[in-house]
Protein backbone atom coordinates (compact mmCIF):
# COMPACT_ATOMS: atom_id res chain seq x y z
CA UNK A 1 0.00 0.00 0.00
CA UNK A 2 1.25 3.22 -0.88
CA UNK A 3 2.97 5.20 1.88
CA UNK A 4 2.23 8.51 1.59
CA UNK A 5 -0.36 10.26 -1.33
CA UNK A 6 1.83 12.54 -3.24
CA UNK A 7 0.76 12.06 -7.00
CA UNK A 8 -2.00 9.65 -6.01
CA UNK A 9 -5.90 10.52 -7.48
CA UNK A 10 -8.42 12.08 -5.30
CA UNK A 11 -9.72 8.58 -5.67
CA UNK A 12 -7.09 6.89 -4.30
CA UNK A 13 -6.34 9.38 -1.33
CA UNK A 14 -10.35 8.87 -0.36
CA UNK A 15 -9.43 4.99 -0.71
CA UNK A 16 -6.37 5.10 1.57
CA UNK A 17 -7.57 6.95 4.05
CA UNK A 18 -10.40 4.72 3.92
CA UNK A 19 -8.06 2.12 4.48
CA UNK A 20 -6.26 3.30 6.80
CA UNK A 21 -9.11 3.19 9.54
CA UNK A 22 -8.89 -0.65 8.89
CA UNK A 23 -5.41 -2.05 7.91
CA UNK A 24 -6.14 -5.31 8.91
CA UNK A 25 -8.66 -6.01 6.73
CA UNK A 26 -9.70 -6.30 2.95
CA UNK A 27 -11.82 -3.33 1.64
CA UNK A 28 -14.28 -3.04 -0.65
CA UNK A 29 -14.65 -0.10 -2.16
CA UNK A 30 -17.37 1.32 -3.53
CA UNK A 31 -17.06 2.83 -7.21
CA UNK A 32 -20.07 3.54 -9.23
CA UNK A 33 -21.61 0.26 -9.98
CA UNK A 34 -18.75 -1.98 -8.54
CA UNK A 35 -17.00 -2.52 -6.21
CA UNK A 36 -13.51 -2.32 -5.73
CA UNK A 37 -10.41 -3.86 -4.30
CA UNK A 38 -6.57 -2.33 -4.86
CA UNK A 39 -2.99 -3.31 -3.74
CA UNK A 40 -2.80 -6.67 -1.95
CA UNK A 41 -6.41 -6.90 -1.27
CA UNK A 42 -6.49 -7.00 -4.75
CA UNK A 43 -4.53 -10.02 -5.26
CA UNK A 44 -6.19 -11.48 -1.97
CA UNK A 45 -9.63 -10.88 -4.04
CA UNK A 46 -8.89 -11.99 -6.86
CA UNK A 47 -7.11 -15.59 -5.63
CA UNK A 48 -10.38 -16.39 -3.29
CA UNK A 49 -12.99 -15.13 -5.98
CA UNK A 50 -11.49 -16.42 -9.18
CA UNK A 51 -11.75 -13.00 -10.82
CA UNK A 52 -9.53 -11.14 -12.99
CA UNK A 53 -6.48 -8.97 -11.53
CA UNK A 54 -5.56 -6.44 -13.34
CA UNK A 55 -3.53 -2.72 -12.31
CA UNK A 56 -4.55 0.71 -12.61
CA UNK A 57 -2.23 3.79 -12.91
CA UNK A 58 -1.68 5.30 -9.15
CA UNK A 59 -2.12 8.73 -10.59
CA UNK A 60 0.91 10.95 -11.75
CA UNK A 61 3.70 8.76 -10.18
CA UNK A 62 4.97 6.07 -12.36
CA UNK A 63 3.59 2.88 -9.90
CA UNK A 64 0.45 0.71 -10.63
CA UNK A 65 -1.73 -0.60 -8.38
CA UNK A 66 -3.16 -3.97 -8.50
CA UNK A 67 -6.94 -4.13 -8.95
CA UNK A 68 -9.81 -6.57 -9.27
CA UNK A 69 -13.59 -6.02 -8.78
CA UNK A 70 -17.05 -6.88 -9.27
CA UNK A 71 -20.47 -5.80 -9.64
CA UNK A 72 -22.18 -3.89 -6.63
CA UNK A 73 -25.58 -6.68 -6.81
CA UNK A 74 -23.17 -9.62 -6.46
CA UNK A 75 -21.60 -8.26 -3.35
CA UNK A 76 -24.11 -11.29 -1.59
CA UNK A 77 -22.27 -14.18 -3.67
CA UNK A 78 -18.64 -12.85 -3.45
CA UNK A 79 -19.05 -11.48 0.10
CA UNK A 80 -19.64 -15.22 1.69
CA UNK A 81 -16.69 -16.79 -0.03
CA UNK A 82 -14.28 -13.51 1.79
CA UNK A 83 -15.85 -14.29 4.91
CA UNK A 84 -15.08 -18.33 5.03
CA UNK A 85 -11.56 -17.68 3.58
CA UNK A 86 -11.13 -16.22 6.75
CA UNK A 87 -10.51 -12.55 6.21
CA UNK A 88 -12.41 -9.28 7.69
CA UNK A 89 -14.38 -7.29 5.14
CA UNK A 90 -14.48 -3.75 5.17
CA UNK A 91 -17.34 -2.48 3.38
CA UNK A 92 -16.96 0.91 1.98
CA UNK A 93 -19.95 2.80 0.45
CA UNK A 94 -20.88 5.92 -1.40
CA UNK A 95 -22.81 8.05 1.32
CA UNK A 96 -24.38 10.45 -1.26
CA UNK A 97 -26.14 10.01 -4.71
CA UNK A 98 -23.08 10.66 -7.67
CA UNK A 99 -25.72 12.76 -9.85
CA UNK A 100 -27.20 14.74 -6.79
CA UNK A 101 -23.50 15.44 -6.14
CA UNK A 102 -23.24 16.79 -9.54
CA UNK A 103 -26.05 18.67 -8.86
CA UNK A 104 -24.96 20.34 -6.14
CA UNK A 105 -21.80 21.41 -7.14
CA UNK A 106 -22.64 22.54 -10.74
CA UNK A 107 -21.26 26.01 -11.33
CA UNK A 108 -19.77 26.24 -8.03
CA UNK A 109 -16.13 27.74 -8.47
CA UNK A 110 -13.07 27.02 -6.10
CA UNK A 111 -13.51 23.35 -5.32
CA UNK A 112 -10.72 21.27 -5.15
CA UNK A 113 -10.61 17.92 -6.57
CA UNK A 114 -11.16 16.19 -3.10
CA UNK A 115 -14.70 18.36 -2.73
CA UNK A 116 -15.58 17.51 -6.22
CA UNK A 117 -15.60 13.95 -5.00
CA UNK A 118 -18.59 11.60 -3.51
CA UNK A 119 -18.29 11.09 -0.10
CA UNK A 120 -17.78 7.48 1.13
CA UNK A 121 -17.36 5.64 4.44
CA UNK A 122 -16.69 2.58 6.12
CA UNK A 123 -20.78 1.26 6.47
CA UNK A 124 -19.57 -2.55 7.91
CA UNK A 125 -16.98 -4.28 9.18
CA UNK A 126 -18.24 -7.60 8.67
CA UNK A 127 -15.71 -10.91 10.29
CA UNK A 128 -16.18 -14.76 10.51
CA UNK A 129 -17.58 -13.87 13.70
CA UNK A 130 -20.13 -11.04 13.05
CA UNK A 131 -22.42 -12.24 10.11
CA UNK A 132 -26.02 -11.58 9.48
CA UNK A 133 -26.49 -12.91 5.82
CA UNK A 134 -28.28 -15.95 4.92
CA UNK A 135 -25.14 -16.71 2.63
CA UNK A 136 -22.61 -16.75 5.08
CA UNK A 137 -24.30 -18.35 8.10
CA UNK A 138 -25.48 -22.10 8.31
CA UNK A 139 -29.25 -22.49 8.91
CA UNK A 140 -28.80 -25.22 11.53
CA UNK A 141 -25.60 -23.96 12.94
CA UNK A 142 -25.04 -21.24 15.35
CA UNK A 143 -22.35 -18.39 14.38
CA UNK A 144 -20.79 -17.34 17.59
CA UNK A 145 -17.89 -14.61 18.31
CA UNK A 146 -16.26 -15.50 21.29
CA UNK A 147 -13.50 -13.65 23.52
CA UNK A 148 -11.35 -14.94 26.00
CA UNK A 149 -9.92 -13.19 28.84
CA UNK A 150 -6.72 -14.22 30.97
CA UNK A 151 -7.68 -13.50 34.61
CA UNK A 152 -5.44 -14.64 37.79
CA UNK A 153 -5.79 -17.79 38.03
CA UNK A 154 -8.60 -18.36 36.01
CA UNK A 155 -10.13 -17.67 32.17
CA UNK A 156 -12.92 -15.81 31.55
CA UNK A 157 -15.24 -16.26 28.43
CA UNK A 158 -18.36 -15.25 26.07
CA UNK A 159 -20.00 -16.27 23.15
CA UNK A 160 -22.18 -14.30 20.93
CA UNK A 161 -24.65 -14.81 18.02
CA UNK A 162 -25.62 -11.83 16.87
CA UNK A 163 -27.83 -13.64 14.33
CA UNK A 164 -29.81 -14.75 17.05
CA UNK A 165 -29.16 -12.26 20.11
CA UNK A 166 -27.36 -15.45 22.23
CA UNK A 167 -25.43 -14.54 24.27
CA UNK A 168 -23.52 -16.21 26.68
CA UNK A 169 -20.61 -16.12 29.68
CA UNK A 170 -18.43 -17.86 31.97
CA UNK A 171 -15.12 -18.16 33.47
CA UNK A 172 -12.80 -21.77 34.92
CA UNK A 173 -9.86 -23.34 34.42
CA UNK A 174 -7.53 -22.88 31.08
CA UNK A 175 -8.99 -26.62 30.44
CA UNK A 176 -12.62 -25.70 31.26
CA UNK A 177 -12.58 -22.98 28.63
CA UNK A 178 -10.77 -25.25 25.98
CA UNK A 179 -13.85 -27.63 26.40
CA UNK A 180 -16.20 -24.75 26.17
CA UNK A 181 -14.61 -23.35 22.96
CA UNK A 182 -14.60 -27.12 21.79
CA UNK A 183 -18.11 -27.26 22.03
CA UNK A 184 -19.47 -24.15 20.97
CA UNK A 185 -17.08 -24.01 17.83
CA UNK A 186 -16.78 -19.72 17.49
CA UNK A 187 -16.26 -18.64 14.33
CA UNK A 188 -13.76 -16.37 15.33
CA UNK A 189 -12.19 -15.71 18.96
CA UNK A 190 -10.86 -12.50 20.22
CA UNK A 191 -7.98 -11.68 23.22
CA UNK A 192 -5.89 -9.54 24.36
CA UNK A 193 -2.68 -9.05 21.57
CA UNK A 194 -0.73 -8.42 24.84
CA UNK A 195 -1.74 -12.35 25.62
CA UNK A 196 -0.87 -13.45 22.75
CA UNK A 197 2.10 -16.35 23.90
CA UNK A 198 -1.11 -17.23 26.79
CA UNK A 199 -3.60 -17.88 24.13
CA UNK A 200 -1.27 -20.00 21.47
CA UNK A 201 -0.12 -22.01 24.57
CA UNK A 202 -3.43 -22.77 25.68
CA UNK A 203 -5.81 -22.77 22.40
CA UNK A 204 -3.63 -23.69 19.83
CA UNK A 205 -3.31 -22.02 16.65
CA UNK A 206 -6.36 -23.48 14.88
CA UNK A 207 -8.84 -20.52 15.82
CA UNK A 208 -9.44 -18.15 13.75
CA UNK A 209 -8.92 -15.11 16.18
CA UNK A 210 -8.44 -11.17 16.81
CA UNK A 211 -6.17 -8.97 18.80
CA UNK A 212 -7.65 -6.02 20.26
CA UNK A 213 -5.80 -3.51 22.86
CA UNK A 214 -5.62 -4.21 26.28
CA UNK A 215 -7.73 -1.41 27.88
CA UNK A 216 -10.54 -3.34 26.34
CA UNK A 217 -9.67 -5.77 28.71
CA UNK A 218 -10.32 -4.04 31.70
CA UNK A 219 -13.10 -4.52 34.30
CA UNK A 220 -14.56 -0.98 34.64
CA UNK A 221 -14.49 -0.80 30.61
CA UNK A 222 -16.53 -4.02 30.07
CA UNK A 223 -19.16 -3.45 33.06
CA UNK A 224 -19.68 -0.08 31.61
CA UNK A 225 -20.04 -1.35 28.60
CA UNK A 226 -22.64 -3.74 29.62
CA UNK A 227 -24.79 -2.04 31.80
CA UNK A 228 -24.58 1.41 29.40
CA UNK A 229 -25.96 -1.61 26.46
CA UNK A 230 -28.42 -3.56 28.80
CA UNK A 231 -29.68 -0.33 30.64
CA UNK A 232 -29.28 -1.86 34.27
CA UNK A 233 -27.36 -0.82 37.49
CA UNK A 234 -25.52 -3.95 38.27
CA UNK A 235 -25.34 -7.59 36.66
CA UNK A 236 -27.00 -9.31 39.36
CA UNK A 237 -30.25 -9.96 37.80
CA UNK A 238 -28.50 -12.18 34.75
CA UNK A 239 -26.83 -13.78 37.42
CA UNK A 240 -23.23 -12.88 35.82
CA UNK A 241 -22.53 -10.25 38.37
CA UNK A 242 -19.64 -12.38 40.36
CA UNK A 243 -17.73 -13.54 36.93
CA UNK A 244 -15.06 -10.87 37.02
CA UNK A 245 -13.60 -12.90 33.70
CA UNK A 246 -16.53 -13.80 32.33
CA UNK A 247 -18.21 -10.09 32.72
CA UNK A 248 -14.67 -8.71 31.25
CA UNK A 249 -14.51 -11.38 28.14
CA UNK A 250 -18.84 -10.48 27.75
CA UNK A 251 -17.76 -6.53 28.29
CA UNK A 252 -15.22 -7.11 24.72
CA UNK A 253 -17.54 -8.65 22.73
CA UNK A 254 -19.48 -5.45 22.52
CA UNK A 255 -16.85 -3.27 22.34
CA UNK A 256 -15.96 -5.45 19.04
CA UNK A 257 -19.49 -4.70 17.62
CA UNK A 258 -18.82 -0.90 17.99
CA UNK A 259 -15.64 -1.35 16.43
CA UNK A 260 -16.80 -3.22 13.27
CA UNK A 261 -19.76 -0.41 13.36
CA UNK A 262 -22.56 -3.07 14.42
CA UNK A 263 -24.52 -1.08 16.56
CA UNK A 264 -28.12 -1.67 16.40
CA UNK A 265 -28.17 -4.65 18.64
CA UNK A 266 -31.54 -4.39 20.71
CA UNK A 267 -32.44 -7.92 20.07
CA UNK A 268 -29.09 -8.91 22.82
CA UNK A 269 -31.55 -8.90 25.29
CA UNK A 270 -29.81 -10.37 28.53
CA UNK A 271 -26.75 -11.86 29.44
CA UNK A 272 -26.88 -16.12 30.30
CA UNK A 273 -24.42 -17.78 32.77
CA UNK A 274 -22.62 -21.05 31.34
CA UNK A 275 -23.66 -22.73 34.14
CA UNK A 276 -20.53 -25.70 34.32
CA UNK A 277 -22.28 -27.98 36.73
CA UNK A 278 -25.50 -28.74 34.51
CA UNK A 279 -23.50 -30.72 31.99
CA UNK A 280 -20.91 -33.32 30.91
CA UNK A 281 -17.74 -31.42 29.99
CA UNK A 282 -16.32 -32.88 26.71
CA UNK A 283 -13.28 -31.29 24.69
CA UNK A 284 -12.96 -31.43 21.29
CA UNK A 285 -11.38 -34.43 21.01
CA UNK A 286 -13.91 -36.32 22.32
CA UNK A 287 -16.75 -34.58 20.05
CA UNK A 288 -14.49 -35.57 17.43
CA UNK A 289 -13.71 -39.30 18.38
CA UNK A 290 -17.67 -39.85 19.04
CA UNK A 291 -18.54 -38.41 15.61
CA UNK A 292 -21.13 -36.46 17.35
CA UNK A 293 -21.50 -33.55 14.96
CA UNK A 294 -19.38 -34.57 12.40
CA UNK A 295 -17.79 -37.23 10.62
CA UNK A 296 -13.78 -38.13 10.87
CA UNK A 297 -13.89 -39.42 7.51
CA UNK A 298 -14.81 -37.74 4.21
CA UNK A 299 -18.02 -39.27 3.21
CA UNK A 300 -19.12 -40.37 6.33
CA UNK A 301 -22.10 -39.56 8.67
CA UNK A 302 -22.61 -37.90 12.08
CA UNK A 303 -24.37 -38.99 14.99
CA UNK A 304 -26.29 -35.43 14.38
CA UNK A 305 -26.55 -36.17 11.10
CA UNK A 306 -28.46 -39.43 11.41
CA UNK A 307 -30.71 -38.22 14.10
CA UNK A 308 -31.53 -34.61 13.03
CA UNK A 309 -35.14 -34.63 11.71
CA UNK A 310 -35.87 -31.07 13.00
CA UNK A 311 -37.74 -28.76 10.64
CA UNK A 312 -36.87 -25.56 11.15
CA UNK A 313 -33.42 -23.88 11.65
CA UNK A 314 -33.67 -23.33 15.22
CA UNK A 315 -34.70 -26.70 16.33
CA UNK A 316 -31.49 -27.82 14.30
CA UNK A 317 -29.37 -25.63 16.19
CA UNK A 318 -31.16 -26.17 19.95
CA UNK A 319 -30.34 -30.29 19.01
CA UNK A 320 -26.75 -29.64 17.87
CA UNK A 321 -26.47 -27.57 21.70
CA UNK A 322 -27.97 -30.66 23.07
CA UNK A 323 -25.62 -32.86 21.33
CA UNK A 324 -22.14 -31.48 22.32
CA UNK A 325 -24.25 -30.16 26.11
CA UNK A 326 -25.21 -33.55 27.55
CA UNK A 327 -27.08 -33.13 30.70
CA UNK A 328 -26.39 -34.25 33.90
CA UNK A 329 -29.05 -33.62 36.05
CA UNK A 330 -32.04 -36.40 35.82
CA UNK A 331 -35.16 -34.36 36.04
CA UNK A 332 -34.58 -32.11 32.86
CA UNK A 333 -33.53 -35.23 31.51
CA UNK A 334 -36.92 -37.18 31.94
CA UNK A 335 -39.12 -34.30 31.28
CA UNK A 336 -37.10 -34.37 27.59
CA UNK A 337 -37.90 -37.90 27.83
CA UNK A 338 -41.52 -37.63 28.56
CA UNK A 339 -42.45 -34.75 25.91
CA UNK A 340 -40.74 -37.13 23.01
CA UNK A 341 -43.02 -39.84 24.38
CA UNK A 342 -45.84 -37.79 24.08
CA UNK A 343 -45.51 -37.31 20.54
CA UNK A 344 -44.83 -40.68 19.78
CA UNK A 345 -48.54 -41.30 22.00
CA UNK A 346 -50.41 -38.79 20.26
CA UNK A 347 -49.81 -38.65 16.38
CA UNK A 348 -52.71 -35.79 16.24
CA UNK A 349 -50.81 -33.59 18.32
CA UNK A 350 -47.54 -34.77 16.56
CA UNK A 351 -48.80 -33.97 12.95
CA UNK A 352 -50.40 -30.62 14.16
CA UNK A 353 -47.00 -29.02 15.12
CA UNK A 354 -45.49 -30.61 12.75
CA UNK A 355 -47.23 -28.92 9.94
CA UNK A 356 -46.82 -25.56 11.84
CA UNK A 357 -43.19 -25.83 12.67
CA UNK A 358 -43.12 -26.16 8.87
CA UNK A 359 -44.69 -22.26 8.58
CA UNK A 360 -42.23 -20.91 11.18
CA UNK A 361 -39.23 -20.96 9.57
CA UNK A 362 -36.01 -18.84 11.28
CA UNK A 363 -37.83 -17.43 13.39
CA UNK A 364 -35.27 -16.36 15.38
CA UNK A 365 -32.76 -14.96 12.95
CA UNK A 366 -35.81 -13.04 11.00
CA UNK A 367 -36.17 -11.21 14.65
CA UNK A 368 -32.71 -10.26 15.07
CA UNK A 369 -32.75 -9.17 11.18
CA UNK A 370 -35.35 -6.65 12.05
CA UNK A 371 -33.22 -5.38 15.51
CA UNK A 372 -30.41 -4.68 12.91
CA UNK A 373 -32.80 -3.11 10.19
CA UNK A 374 -31.81 -5.33 7.82
CA UNK A 375 -35.22 -7.56 7.04
CA UNK A 376 -36.64 -7.95 3.80
CA UNK A 377 -40.71 -6.97 3.15
CA UNK A 378 -40.58 -10.67 1.93
CA UNK A 379 -38.96 -11.55 5.37
CA UNK A 380 -41.60 -9.74 7.26
CA UNK A 381 -44.67 -11.59 5.57
CA UNK A 382 -42.23 -14.68 6.68
CA UNK A 383 -42.38 -12.96 10.04
CA UNK A 384 -46.28 -12.79 10.24
CA UNK A 385 -47.09 -16.34 8.87
CA UNK A 386 -44.88 -17.59 11.44
CA UNK A 387 -46.40 -15.35 14.43
CA UNK A 388 -49.99 -16.86 12.65
CA UNK A 389 -48.36 -20.11 13.29
CA UNK A 390 -47.64 -19.92 17.24
CA UNK A 391 -51.40 -19.70 17.84
CA UNK A 392 -52.20 -23.29 16.88
CA UNK A 393 -49.20 -24.37 18.38
CA UNK A 394 -49.82 -22.54 21.75
CA UNK A 395 -53.69 -24.10 21.55
CA UNK A 396 -52.13 -27.68 21.45
CA UNK A 397 -49.83 -27.20 24.16
CA UNK A 398 -52.13 -25.98 26.80
CA UNK A 399 -54.66 -28.77 25.77
CA UNK A 400 -51.70 -31.26 25.69
CA UNK A 401 -51.44 -33.68 28.57
CA UNK A 402 -48.17 -32.96 29.52
CA UNK A 403 -47.27 -30.72 32.08
CA UNK A 404 -43.90 -29.55 30.42
CA UNK A 405 -46.00 -28.91 27.35
CA UNK A 406 -48.56 -27.04 29.21
CA UNK A 407 -45.88 -24.65 30.38
CA UNK A 408 -44.40 -24.48 26.96
CA UNK A 409 -47.82 -22.96 25.73
CA UNK A 410 -48.36 -20.41 28.58
CA UNK A 411 -44.69 -18.92 27.82
CA UNK A 412 -46.09 -18.55 23.87
CA UNK A 413 -46.79 -15.13 23.14
CA UNK A 414 -48.78 -14.40 20.34
CA UNK A 415 -47.13 -11.32 19.17
CA UNK A 416 -51.22 -10.17 17.89
CA UNK A 417 -50.63 -6.49 17.25
CA UNK A 418 -47.18 -6.90 15.66
CA UNK A 419 -48.97 -9.43 13.68
CA UNK A 420 -51.81 -7.38 12.30
CA UNK A 421 -49.72 -4.43 11.58
CA UNK A 422 -48.16 -6.67 9.50
CA UNK A 423 -51.19 -7.59 7.81
CA UNK A 424 -52.80 -4.23 7.38
CA UNK A 425 -49.62 -2.67 6.10
CA UNK A 426 -47.54 -4.61 3.89
CA UNK A 427 -48.71 -6.41 0.79
CA UNK A 428 -49.34 -10.09 1.07
CA UNK A 429 -46.58 -10.96 -1.95
CA UNK A 430 -43.75 -8.23 -2.04
CA UNK A 431 -40.55 -7.84 -3.79
CA UNK A 432 -37.17 -8.96 -1.63
CA UNK A 433 -36.01 -5.43 -1.97
CA UNK A 434 -38.41 -2.08 -0.72
CA UNK A 435 -37.01 -0.07 -3.86
CA UNK A 436 -38.83 -2.61 -6.56
CA UNK A 437 -42.24 -0.73 -5.00
CA UNK A 438 -45.17 -2.36 -4.54
CA UNK A 439 -44.25 -3.64 -0.75
CA UNK A 440 -46.84 -1.49 1.17
CA UNK A 441 -50.82 -2.56 1.08
CA UNK A 442 -53.48 -0.58 -0.84
CA UNK A 443 -55.25 0.87 1.31
CA UNK A 444 -53.01 1.71 3.98
CA UNK A 445 -51.82 5.10 3.23
CA UNK A 446 -53.83 7.35 1.25
CA UNK A 447 -51.33 9.64 -0.10
CA UNK A 448 -49.30 6.22 -1.27
CA UNK A 449 -52.97 5.24 -3.02
CA UNK A 450 -53.18 8.86 -4.10
CA UNK A 451 -50.06 8.60 -5.92
CA UNK A 452 -49.73 5.67 -7.41
CA UNK A 453 -53.12 6.29 -9.29
CA UNK A 454 -51.52 8.99 -10.27
CA UNK A 455 -48.84 6.79 -11.70
CA UNK A 456 -50.76 4.05 -13.48
CA UNK A 457 -53.68 6.34 -14.63
CA UNK A 458 -50.86 8.99 -16.04
CA UNK A 459 -49.10 5.99 -18.10
CA UNK A 460 -52.40 5.00 -19.56
CA UNK A 461 -53.42 8.75 -20.22
CA UNK A 462 -50.14 9.06 -22.18
CA UNK A 463 -51.44 6.12 -24.63
CA UNK A 464 -54.65 8.45 -24.61
CA UNK A 465 -52.37 11.19 -26.42
CA UNK A 466 -50.67 9.01 -28.88
CA UNK A 467 -54.44 7.64 -30.13
CA UNK A 468 -55.91 10.88 -29.98
CA UNK A 469 -52.95 12.74 -31.94
CA UNK A 470 -52.64 9.82 -34.70
CA UNK A 471 -56.87 10.42 -34.98
CA UNK A 472 -55.79 14.51 -35.25
CA UNK A 473 -53.10 14.29 -37.39
CA UNK A 474 -53.36 11.39 -39.15
CA UNK A 475 -49.94 10.14 -38.81
CA UNK A 476 -50.68 5.99 -38.00
CA UNK A 477 -46.98 5.02 -36.93
CA UNK A 478 -46.85 7.95 -33.94
CA UNK A 479 -45.38 6.47 -30.77
CA UNK A 480 -44.59 8.25 -27.74
CA UNK A 481 -41.23 7.23 -26.00
CA UNK A 482 -38.68 8.20 -23.38
CA UNK A 483 -35.47 9.10 -22.57
CA UNK A 484 -33.36 10.11 -19.68
CA UNK A 485 -32.67 13.05 -21.88
CA UNK A 486 -35.70 15.08 -22.48
CA UNK A 487 -38.31 13.03 -21.10
CA UNK A 488 -41.23 11.58 -23.00
CA UNK A 489 -41.42 12.29 -26.82
CA UNK A 490 -43.95 11.87 -30.06
CA UNK A 491 -41.41 10.53 -32.53
CA UNK A 492 -42.78 10.77 -36.48
CA UNK A 493 -40.87 8.72 -39.77
CA UNK A 494 -39.69 11.25 -42.11
CA UNK A 495 -42.83 10.12 -44.06
CA UNK A 496 -45.37 12.05 -42.26
CA UNK A 497 -43.56 15.32 -40.87
CA UNK A 498 -45.36 17.19 -43.99
CA UNK A 499 -48.67 16.33 -41.10
CA UNK A 500 -46.74 17.75 -37.83
CA UNK A 501 -48.72 20.07 -36.34
CA UNK A 502 -46.95 24.17 -35.71
CA UNK A 503 -47.48 23.97 -31.55
CA UNK A 504 -45.08 20.64 -31.52
CA UNK A 505 -41.84 21.50 -30.39
CA UNK A 506 -39.30 19.32 -32.26
CA UNK A 507 -36.25 18.16 -29.64
CA UNK A 508 -34.33 15.47 -31.65
CA UNK A 509 -33.24 14.59 -35.69
CA UNK A 510 -32.81 11.08 -35.97
CA UNK A 511 -32.04 9.56 -39.64
CA UNK A 512 -35.39 8.23 -40.09
CA UNK A 513 -37.57 10.42 -37.44
CA UNK A 514 -38.18 13.17 -35.42
CA UNK A 515 -39.10 13.28 -31.68
CA UNK A 516 -41.36 16.48 -30.76
CA UNK A 517 -42.82 17.45 -27.55
CA UNK A 518 -45.65 19.08 -26.72
CA UNK A 519 -47.07 20.83 -23.43
CA UNK A 520 -49.80 18.58 -22.64
CA UNK A 521 -47.32 16.01 -22.44
CA UNK A 522 -44.73 17.38 -20.20
CA UNK A 523 -47.24 18.36 -18.08
CA UNK A 524 -48.15 14.47 -17.19
CA UNK A 525 -44.53 13.85 -17.68
CA UNK A 526 -43.68 15.49 -14.65
CA UNK A 527 -47.05 14.41 -12.54
CA UNK A 528 -45.77 10.55 -13.69
CA UNK A 529 -42.18 11.17 -12.93
CA UNK A 530 -42.47 12.62 -9.77
CA UNK A 531 -44.97 9.94 -8.73
CA UNK A 532 -42.61 7.40 -8.94
CA UNK A 533 -40.06 9.50 -7.09
CA UNK A 534 -42.58 10.23 -4.68
CA UNK A 535 -43.68 6.81 -4.23
CA UNK A 536 -40.64 5.48 -3.59
CA UNK A 537 -39.82 7.79 -1.17
CA UNK A 538 -42.99 7.58 0.89
CA UNK A 539 -42.54 3.43 0.71
CA UNK A 540 -39.47 3.40 2.00
CA UNK A 541 -40.51 5.54 5.07
CA UNK A 542 -43.46 3.80 5.72
CA UNK A 543 -41.39 0.30 5.65
CA UNK A 544 -38.74 1.54 7.98
CA UNK A 545 -41.32 2.64 10.64
CA UNK A 546 -42.70 -0.68 10.72
CA UNK A 547 -39.42 -2.06 11.55
CA UNK A 548 -38.22 0.34 13.68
Amino acid sequence: MAKDDKGLTPMMKQFFSMKAQHPGALMLFRCGDFYETYGEDAVESARILGITLTRRNNGGSSDSLEMAGFPHHALDTYLPKLIRAGKRVAICDQLEDPKKKREEIKGKKGLSAMDKMVKRGITELVTPGVAMSDNVLNYKENNFLAAVHFGKGACGVSFLDISTGEFLTGEGTFDYVEKLLGNFQPKEVLFDRAKKQDFERYFGTRLCTFEMDDWVFTDQTARQKLLKHFGTKNLKGFGVDHLNNGVVAAGAILQYLEITQHTQINHITSLARIEEDKYVRMDRFTIRSLELIAPMNEGGSSLLNVIDNTVTPMGGRMLRRWMVFPLKDVKPINERLDVVDYFFREPDFRECINEQFHRIGDLERIISKVAVGRVSPREVVQLKNALMAIQPVKTACLYAKSDTLKRIGEQLNLCESLRDRIEKEIQPDPPQLVNKGDVIALGYNQELDDLRSIRDNGKQYLLEIQEKEIAQTGITSLKIGFNNVFGYYLEVRNTFKDKVPENWIRKQTLAQAERYITPELKEYEEKILGADEKILALETQLYMELIQ
